[in-house]
């Protein structure tokens, strides 16, 4: 875009209740995958004050204790105690999962996508991560949230939090953030004497020693923060909110910069296309704009079940290609095995690596797991085109 505009993007902390239960369903993912690598699972969590529902359609022949899982996910979220709305000791955990459909199980055996839908993959340079710089800050402030609260720095605060970051930027440039917003839950500790807002000094700690730490040079003095702004943020996580598995999609991908698929990823075994597809997307987007064949890049892929090509393919580089999206797309094909089979050995997803995807986003991440932000392709890719 042309001119001067405003993006934004958030995030949530590993304690919001949809992330809660992201990450559940990706441990029980991770359990069958450590034990059987060609488990079907299509697990889905639930969580509301005091209770977790763990179900949806698994086959395996490896043995998941859901109970003491869910128990060991919400204590390293840091659901201790009573105060927090849930306490990983005293929750009820129903389970109520059962085995996939032989219908769908039938087309997947042959090597076919587990199910039919559209899959997106993105990547720009205007990062080192390759990726919007208002999703990496939001996702970043989050992750400092969960830091600053393990390690004690402020002890009043609580699991759930949630982060927005606006950026404003020129002629397709970041060049500062407008506006940030934090919301932290906390105890009463910090309460102001109405009992109804933080205080001036709670609130300005937030400021200094979560946001600035993490955005540096990209805030001014005109970038407004809004922190905990209904006044306060004692009552959190799946007692104030249910929470579901899949419900944060955007956050999980790009930050609403480009859309999005049909799918959620978590609790999703690779056969899933929704999952293992947009993963393979994100690494061919990366690695053409790593190469320098585009400043950006945008794939989108389509599967039916049952088949294993997909039936279609696009590319729409927004006018920054130094080749045309015809030739990209040749590219593509030549390069990358776009087979469900072929996406899983490709990227080695039989591993169990798929709880710690659950939060902070699947993309722009620094992780030796996460073999779709490898950038192996670009010589190869940089060779053929002559760049």
């Amino acid at each position: 875009m042309k001119g001067k505009y405003f993006l934004t993007s958030e995030s949530v902390g590993e304690g919001h209740p949809d992330k809660v239960c992201d990450q559940i369903s990706d441990a029980v993912l991770d359990e069958v995958v450590r034990q059987d690598p060609y488990g079907r699972v299509a697990c889905e969590t639930y969580v509301t004050m005091g209770l977790t529902i763990v179900g949806g359609e698994i086959t395996t022949h490896a043995y998941v204790d859901v109970l003491n899982l869910v128990r060991n996910t919400l204590k390293e979220i840091g659901y201790t105690h009573c105060k927090y709305g849930l306490d990983y000791n005293t929750c009820a955990v129903i389970n109520t999962i059962h085995s996939q459909s032989p219908d769908i199980s039938q087309g997947v055996n042959r090597g076919g996508a587990g199910d039919q839908g559209i899959m997106i993959g993105f990547a720009c340079n205007e990062t080192p991560e390759f990726m919007p710089l208002p999703i990496i800050l939001a996702h970043k402030l989050v992750k400092r949230v969960a830091l600053v609260r393990r390690q004690n720095i402020l002890n009043y605060l609580g699991p759930d939090c949630k982060s927005q970051v606006t950026v404003e930027y020129n002629s397709d440039k970041p060049k500062r953030v407008g506006a940030v917003v934090l919301a932290c839950q906390h105890t009463e500790d910090i309460l102001d004497v109405t009992g109804n807002r933080i205080t001036k000094k709670a609130r300005q700690e937030l400021i200094d020693v979560i946001a600035k730490p993490i955005l540096k040079d990209w805030i001014d003095k005109d970038t407004k923060f809004y922190v905990n702004e209904t006044g306060k943020f004692v009552i959190g996580g799946p007692q104030s909110d249910t929470g579901m598995t899949g419900r944060k999609i955007v956050v999980d991908t790009y930050g609403g910069v480009v859309s999005h698929g049909g799918g959620a990823f978590s609790g999703k075994d690779p056969t899933k296309v929704d999952r293992s597809a947009t993963y393979m997307a994100r690494y061919i987007a990366k690695n053409i704009v790593a190469s320098g064949i585009a400043n950006k890049c945008w794939i989108q892929l389509s599967y039916v079940i049952g088949q294993a090509e997909p039936i279609s393919i696009m590319i729409d580089t927004f006018g920054t290609g130094k080749i045309s999206e015809e030739r990209i797309e040749k590219l593509v094909r030549k390069n990358f095995d776009l087979t469900p089979k072929g996406i899983i050995k490709e990227l080695n997803l039989l591993r169990p690596i798929y709880k710690k995807t659950a939060c902070y986003g699947h993309f722009g991440r620094d992780d030796k797991d996460f073999t779709w932000e490898r950038t192996d392709k670009v010589q190869e890719l940089k060779k053929q085109v002559k760049l």
